[in-house]
């Protein structure tokens, strides 16, 4: 199988010897960051640092100053911890010269910076709370831009291909510097309400579909007290005692009501879906014949993240494939490979960094796995942040 391994420009820019390292592995592809939020990364082998501070979300290339001029919503240039003026087309090139196919890596519904400056750009909870990391993709204005970034950030030059990562609902699940929201369990079903948003373009959706925001935000506040109260989402509306785990799409039904629920995922798949289709079509714009557009995508449609929720039939066939989470379980692959058609690329995405719960030791088996159910390529993560001995297992196996 055709295997790739993620990396950020700062893990080649300025080492001479990362994309010979890279290529060593034995992997074909470098899926490359072109866009990315705001992290704190390990860079074990690089000669001139070990840690790398992205203090907020940007574009590592210097973006079109004709594409971004006078709108309030553009990308953030990199700060300090970019290596030079365009560190993408730097290591890119690097890569490239060590016989390495180059796809980008887009970022896109993920920004705390432009919610700690536009505020009115992030999802609203139903108690009236921002999260400014996650910009509410039903805004005109954030359609708008996240289309334009995903076809400028997409398609640099020199990339065959992208894969495009946060093109969905982003929720409350998100690790925050000094995390300190896990003292109550909620669960898949209380994580969904608690990434419902309420801002005015999601009011004005629910309206569309007959309901009215202020009542379904006090439903939804309804359903969560027993949750605050038993410190469990896997409750009874009427009881408020702690019940089964809140898992799966009966649960959030058990919580806000089947009816609810329902209009609910309406509204958010629908908005999902039309961003989807239409951010795809503007990297086809701006591409050039054969370029290859996947999603890193979940297959059940009401779980949001870094791997959007999508319908599988839908997106297969919008996009040219997805790339799906299967660290310690591959069966998220089996909706996906359902949909298939000829030259549909079903990636594998396996954790090889053991200190981030990967396991590179048994990457030969997990392939072989995950290519019983469907897979047609793999995804290593991350490259850049894996140990030396990380990844002499990686290359052992793929050899």
């Amino acid at each position: 199988m055709k295997t790739a391994a993620f990396l950020y420009p700062w893990d080649v820019a300025g080492d001479p010897d990362a994309a010979a390292r890279i290529a060593d592995l034995g992997v074909q592809q470098v899926t490359l960051a072109s866009a990315y939020h705001s992290t704190r990364a390990l860079t074990p082998r690089h000669p001139e640092h070990r840690i790398v501070t992205a203090a907020h979300a940007s574009v590592l290339y210097p973006a079109s100053g004709a594409r971004w001029a006078g709108r309030a919503l553009r990308p953030y240039a990199a700060g300090s911890w970019a290596p030079s003026a365009d560190p993408f087309a730097e290591a890119a090139a690097a890569l490239t010269g060590a016989g390495l196919d180059v796809h980008t890596w887009v970022v896109l519904a993920h920004n705390s910076r432009m919610g700690a400056e536009h505020p009115g750009t992030s999802v609203v909870n139903a108690y009236g709370d921002r999260y400014p990391w996650a910009p509410c993709i039903a805004q005109p204005a954030t359609r708008d831009y996240l289309t334009d970034l995903a076809a400028e950030a997409a398609t640099r030059p020199g990339a065959l291909g992208t894969e495009l990562e946060s093109l969905g609902w982003y929720g409350l699940a998100h690790l925050h510097a000094h995390d300190k929201i896990a003292g109550v369990r909620l669960e898949e079903a209380g994580h969904y309400l608690m990434s419902l948003c309420f801002c005015p373009a999601c009011a004005d959706g629910y309206r569309q579909l007959g309901l009215d925001a202020e009542e379904l935000s006090v439903a939804v506040r309804r359903a969560l007290e027993p949750v605050w109260s038993t410190g469990a989402s896997g409750t009874s509306g009427d009881s408020g005692t702690s019940g089964a785990p809140g898992t799966g799409w009966p649960a959030i039904e058990k919580l806000l009501g089947a009816d609810l629920a329902a209009a609910t995922l309406t509204w958010r798949t629908r908005t999902a879906r039309t961003l989807q289709e239409r951010v795809v079509a503007a990297v086809r714009a701006a591409a050039a014949p054969g370029f290859q557009i996947l999603l890193h995508a979940d297959p059940v449609a009401h779980h949001c993240g870094a791997n959007a929720g999508v319908d599988p039939g839908h997106i297969l066939a919008v996009a040219d494939g997805v790339v799906v989470p299967c660290t310690g379980d591959p069966a998220l692959l089996t909706p996906f490979a359902a949909h298939r058609r000829p030259g549909t690329v079903l990636a594998a995405n396996l954790t090889v960094v053991s200190g981030m719960g990967g396991s590179p030791a048994t990457l030969a088996d997990d392939a072989a796995r995950a290519a019983g159910l469907g897979a047609s390529e793999l995804r290593l993560y991350h490259a850049g942040l894996a140990s030396d001995a990380d990844l002499g297992l990686v290359r052992a196996a793929l050899a």
